[in-house]
C-alpha cells in the first residue's frame, strides 16, 4: 500500500490517502472519498507512514472531463462577482481572492484576506440562497494569497510557493540575521506577500552549522601572538574581523580579517612542498 498525499485546494492543508495503484505519480489529478462525499485533488507527494491516523482509499485517476469541469475559470469568475456584489451590498472590508467547488457542486468554499476579523453571517445567509448549496468562508494570509495570484520573485523565478513549497514553514528575522542580510533592508528580504522570504528557510541550517564553528562576537582571541577582539563574522568565507588596539596612543586601532582555516592551510601547503 502507498500513502499519497493530496492536496484539494492551494490553500487548504495536505490530506494522505491510502492506494495500491503503482501507476500514480506526483501532479495527478485523483478522485477520492471524504467525510463530506466525492472530491478531486492533487497527488503532491508520498509518504512511508500516516501516524496511525485512518485512511480513505484513492478511488481512482480523476477523468478529463472531471478536472476541466471542477477547474473551469468561468464558472469560478461568475461566481466570485456574485460574492463580490454581495460583499459590497454588506460594506464589509475583506477581498475575496479564490472559489473551490466541491465535486458534487453542492459545497462551494471562498476564500478571502481582511485585516482582522469579519462578521460574515449576513454573507454566507444571501450567499446560500442564491447557490443554494453549502457555502464556507476561509480566510488566508498574504502568503497563500501570494501563491495564488502571484508570478515571479526578486530572483527573476518563479515564486517558490507557486512551485517547490508545498506547505509554509515559520521564516523567522533569526534566518536573516544568522545569514547576515538585514543589513539589506526588509523591502530586498521579503516577498511579495510581505513576509520573510521562504527561501530563507534553505540554507539556515547550514549557516547555523558554520557559524557553531566560529568565535562569538566579543570574544578575545591571539592571532601571531596579538591579542585582539572579534568584531565580526564572515560565515560563508569562515573568517572573523578582529579589532587589535593601537601600540601608540593616539593611532587608531586596527581591523583585520583572519582566516579560521589559515592553519590547515598552511600545513597543506607544507605538505605539498
Amino acid at each position: 500500500m502507498r500513502i499519497a498525499e493530496v492536496q484539494f485546494i492551494s490553500w487548504d492543508k495536505i490530506y494522505h490517502f491510502s492506494t495500491e495503484d503503482e501507476s500514480l505519480t506526483i501532479g495527478d489529478s485523483v478522485l477520492v472519498n471524504t467525510e463530506l462525499g466525492k472530491e478531486i485533488g492533487k497527488l503532491v507527494g508520498f509518504i512511508k507512514e500516516s501516524n496511525g491516523e485512518e485512511l480513505k482509499e484513492i478511488i481512482r485517476k480523476a477523468e478529463k472531463s472531471e478536472i476541466s469541469r471542477s477547474e473551469d475559470e468561468n464558472r469560478k469568475k461568475e461566481a466570485l462577482d456574485v460574492c463580490r456584489e454581495i460583499i459590497e451590498r454588506h460594506n464589509l472590508d475583506m477581498k475575496l481572492v479564490d472559489i473551490h467547488f466541491s465535486f458534487e457542486g453542492n459545497r462551494l468554499n471562498f476564500a478571502f484576506v481582511a485585516d482582522g476579523r469579519i462578521d460574515f453571517r449576513e454573507l454566507v445567509k444571501d450567499l446560500t440562497a442564491h447557490f443554494n448549496a453549502n457555502i464556507r468562508l476561509t480566510q488566508i494570509g498574504a502568503r497563500d494569497e501570494a501563491r495564488l495570484t502571484g508570478d515571479c520573485g526578486g530572483c527573476g523565478k518563479k515564486l517558490c510557493c507557486r512551485g517547490s513549497v508545498k506547505e509554509f514553514s515559520s521564516v523567522t528575522s533569526e534566518m536573516a540575521e544568522v545569514q547576515q542580510v538585514v543589513h539589506r533592508g526588509s523591502d530586498r528580504i521579503s516577498g511579495m506577500c510581505g513576509r520573510l522570504m521562504c527561501c530563507l528557510a534553505y540554507e539556515y541550517e547550514g549557516y547555523k552549522e558554520l557559524r557553531a564553528k566560529m568565535p562569538a562576537y566579543g570574544a578575545k582571541v591571539n592571532v601571531d601572538g596579538r591579542r585582539g577582539i572579534v568584531v565580526g563574522h564572515h560565515v560563508l568565507k569562515q573568517s572573523v574581523d578582529v579589532r587589535f588596539p593601537s601600540e601608540k596612543g593616539g593611532e587608531r586601532d586596527t581591523v583585520i580579517e583572519v582566516d579560521l582555516n589559515r592553519k590547515n592551510k598552511k600545513e597543506e601547503k607544507k605538505e605539498k612542498k
